[in-house]
């Protein structure tokens, strides 16, 4: 029989050890501070790309030809030299410190306060440089650098492990960098964790919701791309929802296939060319992104977050081939090495396809079907279709969409599986080999026994 709970013994032993205590309100603390990093890293993205775009309207925007590269250059070339580990996205440099066989000494390469600095300065020095990236990856890495820092001031017999604080830093981030707390759980869950452990997953997402309220005393209670209105959606949205869904799920294992090929150092003249001459290859991206952004007049630089806006209010002006443009622009600025992610490129890739399918279809649900490719083809990308669809839904406020952007983001993630592995376990296994640090191999089946 089991014996009901008695509340105050356990009151009494909660309270007995004033440690304990101690030690959550460090962690808390450090919650705190890993949600000032991504308001800090916000703010300053914000900043360095409206500059930027003074250069863009300056003299016609000739002159992002001779910035973007020459910019783009000089962040490889810092980040190569103080903090190589900072290049990329950063998730998959979160994933491989949750590594368990990565030794202690090698965690320092992925998460650490000094990368978390490095990240924030030299991944808004590309929004600087007008490059196709996103700070939602990135945010990742800055807030579990903050977070793991708090392991030095733990006890040894702490049960506050530095799994546990890597895995609420990177939730953290997903937290405030798109105001969605909901979302940062859910990531821990499906992408960092796989699961929460039982002691520690209350202060897990207390840390969550306290970055997250660091965003919101910042910005506000605002949903990222507003409030969509979506009409009641009949029979008549099923094929149009459905080719969303299947382009999404065709590109996004493309983009990640593209991306996976090209980060891992696949066999080819160009990436040879890349380890080679790693600031000279970047130079030539930026130029190529310069290219395209002065092609499609400015609409391809930076995260792509306003031709979303533009795209959900109706006022969309952006060209035909946006989304084969950003696709592009994307890859390439994540080919030259810069500290920057593609969560917000990959949404507003997504937003085209939506676009582009409601006006060749003629269906009046544009916003629907706009919403419902930013979920499909983030799903794609990432494979983390509960993720995905999720954080739309929180930017966009999109609760009477719940079952369309589920579908969306399921059929396109299954779709992805077909033509690619998981991007972000792909590129952390790389890093790991990179190091000396095999991952570890997946655990056998409880009721497995020898033949």
């Amino acid at each position: 029989m089991h014996r009901e709970p008695d509340f105050l013994h356990n009151l009494r032993q909660e309270f007995a050890d004033g440690w304990r205590w101690v030690e959550r309100a460090i962690v808390l603390a450090y919650a705190a501070a890993a949600g000032l990093f991504v308001v800090a890293f916000t703010v300053l993205g914000e900043w360095a790309f409206a500059r930027f775009e003074q250069v863009l309207h300056w003299q016609g925007g000739w002159a992002v030809l001779l910035w973007t590269p020459a910019l783009t250059a000089a962040i490889v070339w810092a980040t190569r030299r103080f903090v190589p580990g900072a290049a990329g996205s950063g998730i998959p440099q979160v994933m491989a410190a949750l590594e368990p066989g990565l030794p202690p000494g090698q965690r320092g390469y992925f998460v650490s306060l000094r990368m978390s600095l490095g990240k924030v300065l030299l991944g808004s020095a590309g929004f600087l440089a007008g490059l196709s990236m996103g700070r939602e990856g990135p945010s990742v890495q800055v807030a579990a650098g903050v977070m793991q820092h708090a392991q030095r001031w733990l006890g040894p017999r702490s049960g506050i492990t530095s799994h546990a604080l890597l895995v609420a830093g990177g939730a953290a981030g997903i937290a405030a960098a798109f105001n969605a707390p909901l979302a940062g759980v859910v990531f821990a869950i499906e992408e960092l964790s796989r699961k929460l452990e039982s002691r520690s997953s209350g202060l897990i997402i207390a840390a969550i919701v306290l970055a997250g309220l660091m965003g919101v005393s910042f910005f506000g209670n605002l949903t990222y791309f507003g409030v969509i209105r979506v009409p009641r959606l009949g029979w008549d949205a099923l094929l149009p929802g459905l080719g969303v869904a299947l382009v999404c799920g065709v590109l996004g294992g493309l983009f990640a296939k593209l991306i996976t090929a090209s980060l891992t150092g696949a066999p080819g003249r160009l990436n040879q060319w890349r380890a080679r001459f790693p600031v000279r290859f970047a130079a030539a991206g930026g130029l190529a992104v310069a290219v395209i952004g002065l092609v499609t007049g400015g609409a391809t630089f930076g995260a792509g977050s306003e031709a979303v806006k533009h795209m959900l209010a109706g006022q969309a002006d952006v060209p035909a081939f946006y989304v084969t443009l950003k696709f592009i622009a994307t890859w390439l600025t994540a080919w030259c090495g810069v500290p920057g992610g593609f969560f917000a490129p990959a949404l507003s890739i997504g937003a085209g396809v939506g676009h582009n399918i409601s006006l060749l279809t003629g269906a009046d649900i544009a916003p629907a079907l706009i919403a419902m490719g930013m979920a499909a083809f983030l799903a794609a990308v990432t494979q983390a279709p509960l993720t995905a669809f999720i954080i739309v839904m929180e930017m966009v406020d999109g609760h009477a969409m719940v079952l369309s952007l589920m579908a969306s983001a399921m059929l396109a993630s299954l779709v992805s599986r077909m033509l690619v592995r998981p991007l972000y376990e792909t590129l952390a296994e790389h890093l790991l080999h990179k190091v000396g640090a095999a991952p570890a191999a997946p655990a056998a089946p409880a009721d497995a026994s020898p033949r």
